[in-house]
């Protein structure tokens, strides 16, 4: 019996782990997980810029059908303040910012929906934001998602079809595109149509590429608008012919520090940045 209750209570030699195995164990688990840490976020970065390529070609095909249904006219890249018959005709109206008094910053209702291309877009929001924009509106203590990230290019339409909005600039100087068959120059699938941008550039429905410098003056180079960098150091695309891209940026001046819930400036100067001779390449040729 002595044997017996011996036995029952010696423990097994051999089982469980010294606290220096242990430790081993760990080490080994966080190398591994280090390792496998920035393939999880390339992975991640991966699928969002396919979902937003997804999103840019149900936008950019839903602008198509608008010229299909109307005569091959485009929409307008922004109303013209100035002109109100100029806002049943702009691809989206209202300008954001991050002020909490204005629903139209997060109130779908009141700006998308009201878009002449809501009609085509098979009721879906989410086509209207790449979803790395994660840009919010203090409502109440409540965050309230902005209602779009995209913004079309300026030389669509313009300003409610009037190159001479803003005095004093270049837009005369540049095609300003009002129907489809106008972008056999350069071709619509060199023409972007929307793009992603910055939580603190976006504003009205256009985006504003500087043409100065172009083509074989880079050191006028500028910014009047910031192009988005939600895909690591790249933003997304959508020309006219219906194809999308993930365009990487080579310049850091193209991706300055982010200001939270603010702009940055109107304009930047960025002499010899290969970004901004993209962007007008891109973005509209000289008036013939």
């Amino acid at each position: 019996m002595s044997g017996y209750r011996l036995a029952l209570t010696r423990a097994p030699s051999g089982v469980g782990f010294t606290l220096i195995e242990l430790l081993v164990v760990i080490a080994i688990m966080a190398i591994l997980a280090a390792l496998l840490l920035p393939a999880l976020s390339q992975a991640k970065l991966k699928a969002r810029g396919v979902q937003c390529m997804d999103n840019h070609r149900q936008l950019c095909l839903a602008w198509r059908m608008y010229s299909d249904d109307n005569q091959d006219r485009l929409l307008y890249a922004s109303e013209d303040p100035t002109n109100a018959a100029s806002f049943s005709r702009a691809w989206i109206t209202g300008t954001l910012d991050f002020n909490p008094a204005k629903p139209e910053n997060w109130d779908p209702s009141l700006t998308i929906k009201r878009s002449p291309m809501w009609i085509y877009c098979g009721n879906s929001l989410g086509i209207w934001k790449c979803p790395g924009d994660t840009s919010f509106v203090q409502v109440y203590g409540q965050q309230k998602p902005r209602v779009r990230s995209m913004s079309m290019n300026l030389y669509l339409g313009g300003w409610g079809g009037n190159p001479y909005y803003t005095i004093g600039s270049m837009w005369h100087d540049y095609k300003m595109y009002l129907k489809q068959t106008e972008l056999a120059v350069p071709g619509p699938s060199h023409i972007f149509v929307f793009l992603d941008m910055r939580q603190d550039s976006i504003d009205m429905g256009n985006f504003a590429v500087d043409m100065v410098g172009w083509p074989d003056r880079p050191a006028g180079y500028g910014f009047y608008d910031l192009p988005g960098s939600y895909h690591g150091r790249a933003g997304g695309f959508s020309f006219a012919d219906g194809h999308a891209e993930i365009h990487p940026w080579r310049d850091d001046r193209t991706m300055p520090q982010l200001i939270p819930e603010g702009f940055v400036s109107d304009w930047l100067a960025s002499p010899n940045n290969p970004d901004v001779a993209w962007l007008q390449e891109h973005a509209t040729r000289p008036r013939q």
